[in-house]
């Protein structure tokens, strides 16, 4: 893995604040040793979830959105591993992989292109490379059994997420077709046209390319909804929505019914959790939002949808300490740790 840094005890540790009489995540979580032949470990570990990190916003610049989405990996990793070790969630049956890096990319084409379309040209062809390796990282993860914890980085990153998940469940003959369902909390749909990759058409590529299956999503904003986008979603029974407004304007559901209608709609096969930290009211992220849902609904649609679905993986996506534009909020790794906290804890009922 060209781009892929693997993290040894001494990583985790020199982010862990040991403490007399306490026992942090840092401390039990799992680890690779040294030299390890990791997918050989990855099928032999007792670890039930691999957590890795996507801290790019190639995909992000590539739709024209801001620039940020590369900076919530190490606060979110920072608050995980500071978290309390108890019989809520002990760590032992995570194991914490490492994290992409793609800056020798984003840093070849910022300092190469030479006019605004060029330089889009340039984000979504490197889009196609980070699909490739995060693609391959999947398919291993999937094969061995286990459940990936990603944390991002752009929504871009659904596309190689789901189709090295479904093949990686394919090879290891836990599905019969290479294909999963889906259900994304998001103020977006992320279906626009396959017009070259970036963080706004990652389920379109996976629906075209055949590796989506089902797809439901949560708290569409009809006012960032194309017409296109939302004749295609009524005419295709395999996708189904609740859009802000149902809920929160229209009360036609209320938040809980609306997962609910998600879980059912996909119930039929493994299923990926997406969440977009855009649809978030007032967290930092690419397209932040001043009318959102509460952090605490997405920690509800985080622990109903894990324990609710048979779980392929979970993406958190998006989020930012810190934009281009020089908006910056801490909290937000803070948040992220919350939310694969409760998944964690929801999906392993024996915790």
């Amino acid at each position: 893995m060209k781009h892929f840094k693997f993290y040894s005890k001494e990583d985790i540790l020199s982010l862990t604040k040991v403490r007399r009489f306490e026992t942090k995540l840092g401390e039990r979580i799992r680890y690779l040793k040294a030299g390890a032949d990791w997918p050989e470990v990855l099928h032999q570990s007792s670890a039930k979830y691999v957590l890795i990190g996507i801290p790019e916003d190639i995909g992000v610049r590539a739709n024209l959105g801001k620039g940020g989405a590369d900076t919530a990996w190490l606060p979110f990793l920072s608050s995980f591993v500071n978290t309390q070790s108890n019989d809520f969630l002990t760590g032992d049956n995570i194991l914490l992989l490492g994290h992409f890096d793609f800056g020798d990319i984003k840093y070849l084409i910022d300092n190469n292109a030479y006019n605004q379309e060029e330089l889009i040209d340039a984000y979504r062809h490197a889009v196609n490379i980070i699909d490739e390796e995060v693609e391959n990282m999947m398919k291993l993860i999937a094969s061995a059994k286990k459940i990936p914890v990603i944390v991002g980085g752009g929504h871009n990153n659904s596309y190689p997420i789901i189709k090295g998940v479904s093949k990686g469940l394919h090879k290891a003959a836990v599905i019969p077709l290479a294909q999963i369902n889906c259900i994304n909390l998001d103020a977006q749909a992320d279906l626009r046209p396959t017009e070259g990759r970036h963080s706004g058409n990652g389920f379109k590529y996976a629906e075209t390319d055949g590796f989506l299956g089902k797809y439901a999503i949560i708290g569409l904003h009809e006012n960032y909804l194309p017409q296109n986008v939302l004749m295609e979603i009524h005419g295709n029974p395999l996708i189904d929505y609740v859009s802000y407004e149902d809920i929160f304007i229209h009360e036609r559901k209320n938040f809980i019914q609306a997962v609910a209608h998600a879980t059912g709609f996909t119930e039929n096969t493994l299923t990926g959790i997406e969440l977009d930290l855009d649809c978030i009211e007032r967290v930092l992220s690419s397209a932040c939002t001043p009318c959102g849902i509460t952090p605490l609904q997405a920690r509800q649609y985080i622990n109903f949808t894990a324990t609710d679905s048979k779980v392929a993986y979970i993406h958190i996506s998006e989020g930012a300490c810190q934009l281009a534009d020089g908006r910056k909020d801490d909290t937000t790794g803070k948040l992220i740790s919350y939310l694969i906290a409760d998944f964690i804890k929801a999906n392993s009922p024996d915790q």
